[in-house]
């Protein structure tokens, strides 16, 4: 069941990252994603691989593939080809991450004190959501220009195009403040949903906001039907923990790597 339950979260994330492109284009192995609206979002403009190609010859397949781009970024979804490609796309100059699946096993969470309800991103920069996103993108890249954080909080609104359902749910305080958010992409058809960008305000942290934002996420999740749910974490950052207290379990991983033109 685990491996069943990884093969569909990977075929959802696929359809995710092509529904919500600009411009899809194939490679070998996969395929290039672009979406010039948000040039800075390596999201938005990366490469997939989710089928066989030789593992030496990524570097010149990214090189190919996004001459002109700032950046080179792939996601590669099979462990072995991931790991067998990482040698030489390290000696490409390339940094190598890993992202972990996490599926839901647990009960749905009972409803919370606090409040969660499902925003519009609203116009930059003026929306409640908008100016959350904002503050925490400028905390998590301090040397960023304005317009890195514009695009990169404006990305949201090419996610939803991603699936047949996509909201953006917050808590906030009683003055109206976002303090916590998460995404929630629904595909009820074929009852699959992804939970992602699930954080708090960091003035606003340990005090429960992040957990009702989840909690709300897997009831919305479970009312639709989808009795997978699924989100990604990085496999060396403290969240996954976080998330195992919560009924996450890993059944899988993909591989990213990136690297500055």
């Amino acid at each position: 069941m685990p491996q069943n339950d990884l093969q569909r979260a990977v075929d959802f994330r696929l359809l995710f990252a092509r529904r919500q492109s600009a411009e899809v284009r194939p490679v070998p192995g996969g395929f290039l994603v672009r979406h010039d609206g948000y040039a800075r979002s390596h999201e938005h403009n990366q490469i997939h691989i989710d089928g066989p190609v030789e593992p030496t010859r990524l570097p010149a397949v990214a090189d190919a593939a996004m001459a002109g781009m700032p950046h080179r970024r792939i996601t590669v979804y099979d462990d072995r080809l991931g790991l067998a490609a990482a040698p030489a796309l390290a000696l490409a100059g390339y940094e190598h991450g890993v992202e972990v699946v996490m599926t839901h096993t647990g009960p749905v969470p009972e409803p919370e004190r606090h409040d969660v309800m499902e925003l519009d991103l609203g116009p930059a920069p003026y929306g409640p959501l908008w100016r959350a996103l904002a503050a925490q993108q400028r905390r998590w890249m301090p040397d960023a220009d304005e317009e890195t954080v514009r695009q990169l909080v404006g990305r949201r609104e090419a996610r939803r195009n991603g699936a047949e359902a996509v909201s953006f749910l917050a808590a906030h305080e009683e003055n109206g403040d976002v303090v916590a958010w998460a995404d929630l992409y629904l595909e009820p058809a074929d009852g699959i949903a992804q939970i992602e960008e699930v954080a708090a305000a960091e003035p606003f942290r340990r005090r429960g906001h992040a957990n009702a934002v989840l909690s709300g996420a897997l009831r919305r999740a479970s009312a639709a039907g989808c009795a997978l749910r699924f989100l990604v974490a990085d496999g060396e950052d403290w969240p996954r923990l976080w998330y195992a207290r919560r009924g996450f379990v890993p059944v899988g991983r993909a591989h990213v790597f990136s690297r500055f033109r």
